[in-house]
């Protein structure tokens, strides 16, 4: 039978939680892997990348941040591979019992690439639900599983945790420096393309999305920092907004496909954020144009909340850019500053043409 999801231990403690939770994991890790040792080396990397930024990690979702952090870093070892991808979400859903939104959740797609998966998976498999799940079943009752290498795990999770403070550390140093900001914007695009925000989804493109806990902040730009609610998204900005947007947009998801569009100043120029909304399942990918210039935003989400999230920009846009900027749709030309492509591809929404008038 499907594995069953402990409480939290009293006082969230990493080793409590590593010891509880290690040989549920080390299956899972089998069920995806196929391979004893590959399982139980996935799960070490899982429980020292944890232990990393534990005090980071949300209390009441604990399993899904390690879940995630299991599945995804799978999937990055083995990039491009369909059936790879096509396995995991079979597991997900018939091992570990999420939902199809849960699952599209962690994965960083769709909810119609999850079913289509599922559906193309159980076909390849020639069993159907419950007879994956006896399978599963039978594959979790033969293995045989150790007892978590805590000293092991609690060493690399602090090297991990050393690297982060000396990158930080260098990052701060190059807010100082006005090209970092632009420079950073080019990192970060490739950076999506070699899945660092996400594992690729069937078209080979990374996703940006990142699954954020409700009210967890997350820094945006120079002196900006963005979190959701339940009731919806929310700014913390140095000065107040320029055109529509205020303080927060709450009231969302909306059922009609929709992209907000707010320009706040910061450090380097101005920086644009907003809300999408009325999607089936997350975004594949939200664009910004700013002159000649195009850019893939970065995408806030809640997990179990499919269909709506924050989108910001990867690094302020210049004065000049900003001129380019208010200069679109004029002339009759349909130009858009932000556009939202579905799971397929297609444009799901678009920015008002004259958003700054709204």
């Amino acid at each position: 039978m499907p594995p069953t999801h402990d409480v939290l231990p009293a006082g969230h403690d990493f080793a409590a939680y590593a010891r509880t939770h290690w040989p549920r994991l080390v299956v899972t890790a089998r069920l995806l892997t196929d391979d004893p040792a590959a399982a139980r080396e996935l799960v070490r990397r899982t429980l020292a990348r944890m232990s990393a930024s534990w005090r980071r990690v949300p209390r009441d979702d604990v399993d899904f941040h390690v879940r995630r952090c299991l599945v995804r870093g799978h999937l990055r070892r083995l990039r491009g591979r369909r059936a790879a991808r096509r396995r995991a979400v079979l597991v997900l859903r018939f091992w570990e019992g999420l939902t199809d939104a849960e699952t599209a959740q962690l994965l960083g797609c769709s909810v119609g690439a999850v079913r289509a998966h599922v559906r193309h998976g159980l076909r390849a498999s020639g069993a159907d639900a419950g007879q994956l799940r006896e399978a599963y079943a039978r594959a979790a009752a033969d293995v045989v599983v150790s007892e978590v290498p805590l000293s092991e795990v609690r060493a690399r999770g602090g090297e991990l945790r050393r690297r982060r403070v000396t990158v930080a550390a260098l990052a701060c140093a190059a807010v100082f420096v006005p090209a970092a900001l632009f420079a950073a914007d080019r990192i970060g695009a490739g950076m999506e393309q070699d899945g660092a925000y996400g594992v690729r989804d069937e078209g080979g493109a990374a996703s940006p999305v990142r699954v954020v806990a409700p009210g967890e902040r997350v820094t945006a730009g120079p002196g900006v920092r963005v979190w959701l609610t339940a009731d919806g998204a929310h700014w913390a900005v140095p000065v107040p907004t320029v055109g529509p947007g205020g303080q927060d947009d709450t009231g969302v998801p909306r059922d009609e496909p929709g992209v907000s569009l707010r320009m706040d100043g910061v450090s380097g120029g101005f920086l644009l954020s907003g809300v999408f909304h009325g999607l089936d399942g997350e975004p594949d990918r939200i664009e910004v144009r700013t002159g000649e210039r195009r850019s893939t935003a970065k995408v806030l989400v809640l997990a179990g909340s499919p269909g709506w999230g924050l989108w910001y920009a990867s690094a302020p846009v210049s004065d000049d850019d900003m001129k380019s900027v208010l200069s679109l749709g004029k002339g009759g030309k349909d130009e858009r500053i932000v556009t939202v492509y579905d799971a397929s591809g297609q444009v799901a929404a678009r920015s008002a043409l004259e958003w700054w008038r709204i």
